[in-house]
């Protein structure tokens, strides 16, 4: 039953519309290891198939550590802030060389995603993970809550470098 439903996350994954015209930006900032720890709240997102109908999405870095390995649970509940929890917990290495921007998660064992930072704040209140494809986009918080004027600088930027930021999902957030 687990490789039927891989082999599905897979197709899907293969099938998956593109979402933006060009490739992501490159990484222009270090990213300090303590952007894989914590919590991390999704503002808003280019999505992929699985997040459809997720709101409340939180990803839960834990495990950093020197070799760069670390751990992510992604939650969301399904339809509203009260729907049914999803959860899917997912491996993650640290790319070297990359000056930390760049990662791999790798989900059911079996689908391996490269992910890159390619914007954050100096404080690391908020930061910008995408595919390197320029398909998806996740704009990410340490509070479910994120200043108004804030948001509006980083899509932007967004915009700017060739998403469509039309189609960002703005998912729900307790207390937003």
């Amino acid at each position: 039953m687990k490789t039927t439903a891989a082999v599905l996350l897979i197709a899907a994954l293969m099938a998956a519309p593109v979402s933006a015209s060009a490739a992501a930006p490159p990484p222009t900032k270090p990213v300090p290891t303590g952007f894989f720890s914590g919590r991390w709240y999704e503002i808003a997102r280019l999505p992929t198939k699985s997040q459809k109908d997720c709101e409340g999405s939180i990803s839960q870095f834990t495990g950093a550590n020197a070799s760069g390995d670390f751990n992510v649970t992604q939650t969301c509940r399904v339809g509203s802030l009260d729907g049914p929890l999803k959860s899917l917990a997912v491996v993650g290495k640290i790319m070297p060389g990359a000056d930390n921007a760049k990662f791999t998660l790798t989900f059911y064992k079996l689908v391996k995603q490269e992910y890159w930072v390619i914007d954050r704040s100096e404080s690391l209140d908020w930061a910008v993970m995408a595919t390197p494809g320029g398909n998806y986009a996740w704009l990410l918080s340490r509070k479910p809550v994120m200043p108004a004027g804030e948001k509006a600088t980083v899509i932007a930027k967004l915009k700017a470098a060739g998403y469509p930021v039309e189609k960002l999902v703005f998912p729900k957030q307790p207390g937003a």
